[in-house]
């Protein structure tokens, strides 16, 4: 079997055709051209099994948990909350962005839901307070990377059930890289205070208003601690975990923040079934993809071609971190996770990099793409919300995407800093 589906594959992408088609055509032609029509029936049952699977309800589940919460109005009492702890140092307002974001990627697990959600709360109050709206735009843009890194995340739901690695292990190992994005975001907006004139801090909030805001916004953060507490603890599988996300989620919106309608409801579940159908396609694709791959030695040949350039991991390791960040400047992070995954990890496995740390730094990679030009969607997310040119957006993002970027070097390089969470909680 010829690799011809993967050149089709790429013809397929370069004139527009969209992913889930270009996934499906791609192998399709090509083993009409190869006159290998006999794995048809194959490639077929491959699609099908991959959409029919326990493990993967949880991403439809994990959608609609995220959905509730925030039409319910969670953002405003995290917001509130994040703004007592550190909305008196200089730039306030922008570190309450960054640490709100942290603290909804552990609710939501999405980085659109993240921008769009906080974006629309906190661009225009940072403006009305005399931030620039490009520098207002770009925080919110930066900080709602963290969304899919920090647990539960829905494309490292996608990377373990595609890829066969445990969804607790990634996970759990999602933590640490996800703090690190956070923290150095609010290090860089405390260097940049000076550079854009940002507002002097407000008063400190006394212990009584914290107590008081995170009173208010305890039960949405319990979420995650109720997820991660019970799948690392084992007593629920991440299929289950979601299901419970959202019977919690239904519950706080409805009987205790009373925020969310019948008619809501109704919009909220419609909504969560286009997102998954698109989802689902994309994974029963991707898996066809993932088989064409192993039948093929397409990854066998990648090897090969990588090896021929160096046999230092190091220096592999390097060049496939480049190669993502180009790739996220184009394509969507599920996409491209569910494209490369099949293609890459084998190789890098193979070389001994572990199948944990790769998959995190794959899905960091891509996520961070969501923030870089020309195509990164987080930017046309914020451009609208915020009614600013993505140019203007862009050039205030450049920092931010620097440090963004380090990380990912960082996390490369110092596989503890991934790996030491999931080893202590014994998921690997």
């Amino acid at each position: 079997m010829s690799i011809a589906f993967f050149w089709i594959l790429v013809l397929l992408m370069t004139f527009g055709t969209p992913v889930v088609f270009a996934l499906l055509l791609g192998p399709g032609l090509s083993l009409l051209f190869d006159g290998e029509m006999r794995y048809v029936p194959a490639l077929l049952a491959r699609f099908y099994n991959g959409i029919d699977s326990f493990p993967l309800l949880a991403v439809p589940f994990f959608i609609l948990a995220g959905e509730i919460m925030n039409a319910g109005g969670i953002t405003t009492l995290i917001v509130r909350f994040a703004q007592s702890l550190v909305g008196h140092v200089r730039g306030g307002l922008a570190q309450v962005n960054v640490l709100s974001s942290m603290i909804f990627a552990g609710i939501s697990g999405s980085a659109v839901a993240d921008a769009s959600a906080i974006g629309k709360m906190l661009i225009p109050a940072m403006e009305r307070e005399g931030y620039p709206r490009p520098f207002a735009s770009a925080v919110t843009a930066a900080a709602a990377v963290i969304g899919p890194v920090i647990p539960p995340s829905g494309i490292m739901v996608l990377y373990g059930f595609v890829m066969n690695v445990s969804v607790g292990a990634l996970f759990a190992a999602g933590v640490v890289p996800g703090v690190i994005i956070g923290l150095g975001l609010m290090g860089t907006i405390r260097l940049l205070a000076k550079r854009y004139n940002l507002p002097a801090a407000k008063p400190r909030a006394t212990w009584g208003e914290r107590a008081t805001a995170f009173r208010s916004a305890w039960l949405a953060m319990m979420l995650p601690v109720i997820l991660l507490g019970g799948m690392l603890s084992g007593v629920f599988t991440a299929t289950e975990a979601a299901c419970m996300a959202v019977a919690y989620a239904l519950f706080v919106t409805i009987f205790v923040t009373r925020n969310v309608r019948r008619p809501e409801l109704v919009a909220i579940f419609k909504n969560t079934a286009l997102q998954s159908g698109v989802i689902l396609l994309l994974v029963g694709a991707a898996v066809t993809l993932g088989w064409l791959v192993s039948v093929s030695g397409l990854a066998k040949g990648i090897a090969d071609a990588m090896l021929l350039l160096t046999d230092d991991v190091s220096t592999l390791l390097f060049l496939v971190n480049v190669l993502l960040l180009i790739v996220g400047m184009f394509l969507d992070a599920g996409p491209a996770i569910l494209i490369l995954g099949p293609v890459l990890s084998p190789v890098f496995i193979g070389l001994g990099v572990d199948p944990v740390h790769f998959a995190i730094i794959t899905c960091v990679n891509l996520t961070i793409g969501l923030a870089t030009p020309p195509m990164g969607l987080l930017l046309f997310v914020t451009a609208s919300v915020a009614r600013e040119k993505v140019e203007n957006i862009v050039r205030a993002l450049l920092p931010f995407l620097t440090v963004e970027i380090l990380v990912i070097f960082v996390i490369t390089y110092f596989p503890s800093l991934v790996l030491t969470l999931p080893r202590a909680l014994g998921l690997m």
